[in-house]
């Protein structure tokens, strides 16, 4: 199975009304609205929130049935104007533009992935001002599909960027807890690993 049709198999199930990460509007509630690109957008929770609250999105995803219900989605509830909706697989190709905020959750796949040049291009890709919010598990969930999953802290993320220090600045390298609900009803206690930088 290639990484596609993994991802595809993925979304194969509609998700009825898709919830923004809670980390995202932690962060982001109290930022002045611009543009956004929201890297691996999944079933597009963050985008249609970042949407309603007057962000310009770009979402990407290497889904292209997560991309397509996404843009049908938006067009549903009348936010078709601020979600652009592109496939991309993120190894090979980078959404253009520059941008106010870039939001990764959860970017793991058990598919090789360059993410540390990945993540850099979008430490790239922001305006001046601009945020870039990582949110990595920090922890292994029960209903996991890999146990034995390390994850590194954020500041070792932020390091492994080599971003340089007069251009970007770490405004948060944290470790939080939160109580998390899985694919079958499960109930556990994670951890997230939160990275915030700003580009001066």
């Amino acid at each position: 199975m290639t990484t596609t049709e993994f991802w595809d198999a993925h979304h194969a199930t509609p998700t009825a009304d898709p919830r923004a990460n809670v980390r995202l509007t932690e962060v982001v509630t109290d930022l002045d609205p611009g543009t956004a690109l929201d890297l691996g957008s999944g079933a597009g929770g963050d985008a249609l929130w970042l949407a309603r609250r007057g962000w310009h999105v770009t979402a990407a995803d290497i889904s292209g049935v997560a991309i397509g219900r996404l843009a049908a989605r938006a067009r549903e509830l009348g936010l078709g104007d601020r979600v652009t909706a592109e496939r991309h697989d993120l190894g090979a190709t980078f959404p253009a533009g520059r941008f106010d905020l870039v939001s990764a959750h959860y970017l793991h796949t058990p598919f090789a992935l360059p993410r540390a040049r990945v993540l850099r291009q979008a430490a790239e890709a922001l305006s001046p001002g601009g945020r870039l919010l990582v949110v990595d598990h920090g922890s292994v969930a029960p209903w996991s599909w890999d146990q034995d999953a390390r994850f590194p802290s954020a500041r070792e993320v932020a390091l492994s960027l080599e971003l340089d220090a007069g251009g970007w600045t770490v405004e948060r390298a944290d470790a939080l807890s939160r109580r998390a609900t899985g694919p079958g009803g499960q109930v556990a206690d994670v951890v997230d690993h939160l990275l915030l930088i700003r580009r001066r």
